[in-house]
């Protein structure tokens, strides 16, 4: 499950409007942050304070690990990419490297692949067929 998933199974949308403006989780970047006014306003609600306390329940805290993973896997890409850059201009520590992130990504994408298969089987069980 990744952190979208898991702020859609809230039962009270605020807390997910929350989640994503304590966190930044925004998919318009064309658009500013919202300030804490504004945030309250949509949440119509006259403190953070119900939210400040969630912080401390294991709900809030199981969504931030699942955010913290999605950052790892952002970081572990550009890393990917910076590592990859200095290994074709002849780093050895670099060449190193890659290859062993080579070898974390390879048991990264099985895991993925597995998922998709799954999710395709799901897909091709259900037959739209009426009863």
């Amino acid at each position: 499950m990744n952190i979208d998933q898991a702020l859609d199974q809230l039962k009270d949308y605020r807390k997910k409007l929350y989640f994503q403006w304590k966190h930044d989780i925004r998919y318009d970047q064309t658009r500013d942050k919202l300030t804490e006014e504004e945030l309250l306003k949509q949440l119509m609600r006259k403190s953070l304070n119900p939210y400040i306390k969630w912080e401390r329940s294991n709900e809030y805290q199981n969504l931030v690990y699942l955010y913290m993973q999605s950052k790892v896997h952002n970081d572990l890409l550009e890393s990917y990419q910076k590592v990859s850059e200095k290994a074709t201009q002849g780093d050895e520590k670099s060449i190193k490297l890659l290859l062993d992130m080579s070898n974390v990504i390879k048991d990264y994408a099985k895991v993925a692949s597995k998922e998709f298969e799954k999710n395709c089987e799901e897909i091709e069980e259900d037959d739209d067929l009426e009863i």
